[in-house]
């Protein structure tokens, strides 16, 4: 791993919250995620699974977990399962943990080859009434591939019919949204490097430069502060490609008088950052992208002061949307007619701003959550409002992480900067 080691007691502090929501009497089983193939005897990129690394801090494939609090073998209580090192690995592959190193990863006692797993496993399932198994049960998640958790889900209730299954996704997506003080610090060295990268940003965009030269810069600064790269892969959108909001080819080249949208995040710690500004290729606003860009900006500034405990997210992106239509009116893209005959489940504003205002952030861009309960203290949020003008060739997203607390919300990219002017001020020094 490139970052620094995270303090143990993040993941032992975790385990300690999830086993209070536990049933009496059960066993939670936690495997790591599959090596996917690529071409030929290619994988791509090893991920770990986000609620495994969230219990144990372990970051390479081949892991297991088990959680078992009332298993009568106190060795099963809580036990590390990792891949067995030898000399020859290290030789083609490079460096895997050690036992002695997992325990200093996970702060688990018991560690042990996995190997071991078949054996050991059988009997604590069998001390246990309840199997808790994971799934990957984010509510933006189309998958198609039959993935490690849910094979081994079928797997495991296939050997033990008679057990009573539960879900272990509900209670981690609960526990995962509420960041703690360690989490924070995380994310936090993410956003720094963020801020770097947009820095470097604003000194090197001109005309003529291609978006995959942007691109570059923004992987050079994230792998010189020890991140393991993109927490997703970034848009750089010059001229009209900003009205198409997932683009991701960033292949066009950056024109004199055009903006450039940079929606970007780093992987720092398997800890994810997401932020969007919009850069003048040439260094100044015209008139008109700067009147966009504030009406975007006015309603981002509105829309984190209703981030609080208690917010219900749909209905704080209705509220949203009616912070957005006045803009949309101000700036004689709507008109009060529209506004008065619109659709009701397709909004006048929903012409500019399609999108939803927030998502969940932390160990994933687009992180776990329960979207139908209410916002609470310590739970982190993106604030992304944005205005796409197609037949103007002008697209404007901003974006901002923003932490809620008892007192009010917390912008933790306040500091990075987003007005125009200063902006300007920085590409013309």
């Amino acid at each position: 791993m490139k970052y620094d080691q995270i303090n143990s007691q993040l993941f032992i502090e975790n385990r300690i919250r999830f086993q209070k929501e536990l049933k009496s009497n059960s066993i939670a089983i936690f495997f790591s995620n599959d090596e996917h193939p690529w071409n030929g005897d290619a994988t791509h990129h090893f991920k770990q699974n986000s609620d495994l690394f969230w219990l144990s801090g372990v970051d390479q494939e081949e892991s297991i977990l088990v959680i078992s609090p009332n298993c009568p073998v106190p060795e099963m209580r809580e036990a590390l399962f990792i891949k067995k090192t030898n000399e020859q690995m290290v030789i083609w592959n490079g460096h895997k943990l050690t036992l002695e190193e997992a325990k200093a990863v996970s702060g688990i006692q018991h560690v042990y080859w996995i190997d071991d797993y078949a054996a050991k496993i059988h009997s604590a399932i069998n001390y246990a009434q309840n199997i808790y198994l994971n799934l990957n049960e984010n509510d933006r998640a189309v998958i198609q591939t039959p993935y490690k958790d849910l094979r081994m889900a079928l797997a495991i209730k296939e050997r033990y019919p008679l057990h009573q299954f539960e879900r272990a996704a509900p209670m981690l997506q609960r526990l995962r949204s509420i960041k703690s003080e360690l989490e924070l610090q995380l994310m936090k060295q993410a956003i720094a490097i963020s801020e770097k990268m947009f820095a470097r940003l604003l000194k090197f965009v001109k005309p003529g430069v291609a978006e995959f030269e942007i691109e570059a810069e923004i992987i050079h600064e994230y792998m010189r502060n020890r991140a393991n790269g993109h927490s997703f892969h970034p848009i750089v959108a010059s001229g009209k490609n900003a009205c198409i909001l997932h683009y991701t080819q960033n292949n066009d080249t950056c024109k004199d008088g055009d903006l450039v949208l940079v929606d970007s995040g780093v992987d720092y710690a398997n800890y994810a950052s997401d932020m969007t500004r919009v850069i003048p290729v040439n260094g100044k606003f015209t008139n008109r992208q700067k009147e966009v860009y504030w009406a975007v900006l006015n309603v981002m500034r509105a829309a984190k002061a209703l981030l609080k405990p208690g917010v219900m997210l749909m209905e704080y992106q209705a509220q949203v949307g009616a912070i957005m239509e006045k803009e949309l009116v101000d700036l004689k893209l709507l008109s009060l007619n529209d506004i008065k005959n619109q659709n009701p489940n397709w909004p006048a504003y929903k012409r500019y701003f399609m999108h939803g205002t927030s998502h969940f952030l932390g160990i994933d861009v687009h992180d776990v959550g329960m979207r139908y309960e209410p916002m609470k203290a310590g739970m982190t949020f993106s604030c992304e409002p944005g205005i796409y003008i197609q037949e103007e060739g002008i697209g404007i997203r901003l974006e901002n992480e923003i932490l809620i607390t008892d007192n009010g919300c917390i912008d933790l990219m306040e500091h990075i900067p987003v007005e125009p002017e200063h902006i300007e001020s920085i590409m013309q020094a």
